[in-house]
């Protein structure tokens, strides 16, 4: 899988936005969009084709799992690979997300190479 893919970075605190962007970039990624919460992000991914969708678990109106689930539900983005981002480890809510198909699972905070590793089990080897 190329670094060439467009990357989805979904986070109702615009510092974690930039800070992901910014590993996302250490990483290689060079199309990278934002979305400040679901809504925003449900729209863009209908409007574009995005390879990956990173997203904060805790936003609202609408939750990193409720985009999620619509994703999911959605014909022509179900196949999209999903990371999770969360301040919290949480069993259910690891559970919750898997349930609902997420690829992946990240906890804050996190590095480049940690992210790299949790990309590439998702979508392959980068590079």
């Amino acid at each position: 899988m190329s670094l060439n893919i467009q990357v989805l970075v979904v986070d109702d605190y615009a510092t974690m936005r930039r800070i992901i962007r910014n590993l996302l970039t250490q990483i290689g990624f060079t199309k990278i969009d934002e979305a400040a919460d679901g809504a925003e992000a449900l729209a863009k991914l209908r409007a574009s084709t995005f390879g990956l969708v990173i997203s904060d678990w805790n936003m609202e109106p609408m939750t990193g799992l409720q985009l999620l689930k619509e994703v999911r539900a959605d014909v022509r983005l179900k196949g999209t690979p999903f990371i999770m981002v969360t301040a919290e480890s949480k069993t259910e809510n690891v559970v919750a997300a898997k349930e609902a198909g997420v690829n992946n699972y990240i906890v804050k905070p996190f590095n480049a190479d940690t992210l790299k590793k949790k990309i590439e089990s998702v979508i392959g080897a980068l590079g």
